[in-house]
């Protein structure tokens, strides 16, 4: 071979061993998503914003999740199915947590949705139940095992019959004498949507304030506590997304999901959960997106004691967890 033809080849080989060099030779094969179920306590809607803002960005999955989110509905049975791992996690509101550990079943909450429950009593506007001592001698449309029933009688002396709620707004709509209980999140909206002129009277308006949960099974916090930390800090990423920024993709799929939802319901329940703090909470008091506080959760577990809802001793730690939670808000 001549010089010239044997410095090209030299370069050439040169060039080849550069380029490989640049190009790996083998690649790892990604790690499998870890497989988890959200039960939730109703259809897809706006109240479950942030976890579907958190399957839409792709949140889950950074974590390593690949997150399913089953819709609930009326007698869906959130607790059995998280308890029997059916579901990985399930919405529960935190007084309906305490009975449920009281009653053996092994759950634990790890984080909140909303720091402040959304259920109300849903009045006609010229109705002359003015605050909840009007309810003496009434009756109210409403689920009949709610825990803030025996509290309300109690606190205020007063005795009111019950209607177990069929989910409905058609006997309320038709009598205007009908006190119905409903979320702030929606019914007011779809009554206005009939024309009807409505008012309500938050339940935290009595003190009985209770956070809207998520729960595990206890064995999940456990034996895979790493899961339960990337299920609670994506969920809470997009909870804030979800309320701050643009809902869009959320509401996207919400709408994909629920055929019966509409874009200006879901911006009615939006605004509301903004207007009345319900996700984020009050700074001022140490709430933000996702946090528990245990002492509330005490104070919680001794009023249902005191009015005879809980029958049995039982300590916050035995009902929720902080060790998920960020310590504050970046």
């Amino acid at each position: 071979m001549c010089l010239s033809r044997k410095a090209g080849a030299l370069g050439l080989l040169a060039i080849l061993t550069l380029g490989m060099a640049s190009v790996p030779l083998s690649s790892a094969p990604a790690a499998p998503l870890r497989k988890v179920a959200l039960q939730t306590d109703w259809f897809p809607q706006a109240e479950h914003g942030g976890f579907y803002q958190a399957v839409a960005k792709g949140y889950y999955r950074d974590v390593g999740l690949e997150v399913t989110i089953f819709p609930g509905g009326p007698g869906v049975g959130i607790k059995l199915r998280v308890a029997k791992g059916e579901a990985d996690f399930g919405l529960l509101r935190s007084d309906d947590a305490a009975l449920a550990v009281s009653q053996g079943l092994p759950l634990m909450l790890v984080m909140a949705t909303m720091q402040h429950d959304a259920e109300a009593l849903l009045v006609h506007a010229e109705s002359p139940v003015k605050d909840f001592r009007d309810l003496n001698g009434r009756t109210v449309t409403a689920p009949v095992s709610m825990t803030w029933i025996p509290f309300i009688q109690k606190k205020y002396g007063i005795k009111f019959s019950l209607v177990p709620t069929t989910y409905s707004l058609a006997t309320f709509l038709a009598d205007r004498n009908v006190i119905q209980s409903c979320f702030l999140t929606s019914e007011p909206f779809l009554a206005g949507q009939h024309g009807v002129a409505v008012r309500t009277l938050p339940l935290t308006d009595t003190g009985y304030d209770v956070y809207q949960g998520v729960m595990c099974r206890s064995r999940l916090v456990r034996e895979e506590p790493e899961v339960v930390r990337a299920f609670v800090a994506a969920s809470i990423r997009g909870w804030r997304d979800y309320m701050e920024h643009d809902p869009a993709p959320a509401n996207g799929l919400i709408l994909s999901r629920n055929r019966e939802m509409t874009a200006e319901q879901l911006d009615y329940s939006r605004r509301a959960m903004i207007e009345h703090a319900l996700v984020e909470g009050h700074p001022d008091r140490g709430e933000a997106t996702g946090q528990l506080s245990l002492e509330r959760i005490q104070r919680e577990i001794d009023v249902l004691r005191e009015f005879h809802v809980l029958t049995v001793p039982l300590q916050a730690a035995q009902v929720a967890t902080t060790d998920f939670l960020p310590a504050s808000k970046p």
